[in-house]
């Protein structure tokens, strides 16, 4: 039934660019890996969320360049400038009416989403449409006939990659997009990929507590079909000469981390293999029975957290037992290789 659904919303979705170079959605994975210099669009900039995100967001260091908020433009269209007064700023920054109009003045690298989840999908296609690189979705509660809109326009087209959606966001160098706590981030060389916010935040504590800090960490949210995946930012990951140590947080539900586990296994062995320390949450979770995210459940025999586990340890992750163990395993593993 659901595979239906998928064919049905890939044949209505929409199509958009490609390019012989960049050929597909595959290849926009490395749009992830935000810096210092990345400039930031905030969509959902003027609401309370945005507002407030925003704020911490700068205060970081992250180069936002402006909003958008197509009932209060900096530079109205002539349709709207009758009823609009030109010139509004938030936060000091302009306040654009379209993300077309942000590409045309500021060019952001990347934006983040705190619309409501009703015009969401609108907003992720507009960033789609006007070819943002990173488009990261903050915003829970996506109607999933959405979410599967949004999963085919991005695999139809091969300019924007996006995070999420219900997602905590990117962290690298001083470039914050989303909502994790600044103040328990510190730079390093472990790499963090999580479905939960919650525990990012309590790898990437116990990371910068073990004085090893991070290289790039991503939230990729919890829903049924995220933009991006373990298996993607792992490939990240491995081919960064910043990066020397993985962390991968999982949870019941789906195969992402069987997925990321075999790419492991395949490529990250040897004498210069990065060490990997995974935790997979939801042990004692009933089959059948939601846990938190909605992507969260064993279904069909599949997802099974001793699954994933049997995967990772064949791909010679260490497995913690408990989320406290995540910073001290790293430290002992990132030691026996002389990088601690």
């Amino acid at each position: 039934m659901l595979r239906n659904t998928v064919r049905s919303a890939a044949r209505a979705s929409r199509q958009f660019s490609s390019s012989a170079r960049v050929a597909s959605y595959e290849d926009t994975i490395g749009n992830i890996y935000v810096n210092k210099d990345s400039k930031v669009l905030i969509q959902g900039f003027t609401g309370k969320t945005g507002t407030f995100h925003a704020q911490q967001s700068i205060a970081y260091g992250t180069r936002v360049i402006g909003g958008v908020n197509p009932k209060a433009s900096t530079f109205p269209s002539e349709e709207r400038r009758e009823s609009q007064k030109a010139g509004q700023t938030h936060l000091g920054l302009p306040v654009f009416g379209s993300v077309k109009e942000a590409m045309a003045a500021e060019q952001p690298d990347a934006t983040v989403i705190y619309v409501p989840p009703a015009g969401a999908a609108d907003a992720i296609i507009e960033a789609i449409e006007n070819e943002v690189k990173l488009i990261v979705t903050i915003t829970e509660g996506i109607p999933q006939r959405d979410q599967l809109k949004v999963y085919n326009a991005l695999r139809s087209q091969s300019k924007s990659r996006m995070v999420g959606g219900n997602c905590p966001g990117v962290m690298s160098e001083t470039c914050k997009l989303g909502i994790m706590p600044g103040q328990v981030f510190s730079q390093g060389n472990i790499g963090i990929v999580s479905r939960s916010g919650t525990l990012t935040y309590e790898a990437v504590n116990q990371t910068t507590m073990a004085g090893l800090g991070q290289s790039l960490t991503v939230g990729i949210g919890g829903d049924p079909f995220p933009g991006t995946q373990h298996l993607d930012v792992v490939k990240i990951l491995l081919s960064d000469p910043k990066t020397e140590g993985i962390v991968l947080i999982g949870e019941i539900g789906g195969s992402m981390e069987e997925e990321a586990a075999e790419y492991l296994k395949q490529y990250n062995s040897g004498p210069n293999a990065k060490p990997v320390v995974s935790f997979i949450a939801g042990r004692t979770a009933p089959p059948g029975r939601r846990m938190g995210h909605a992507g969260a459940i064993i279904a069909g025999g599949k997802g099974a957290a001793s699954d994933k586990v049997k995967a990772l340890e064949a791909a010679g992750a260490i497995i913690a037992q408990s989320p406290g163990q995540i910073g001290a395993l790293m430290h002992e593993a990132m030691k026996k290789i002389g990088k601690a």
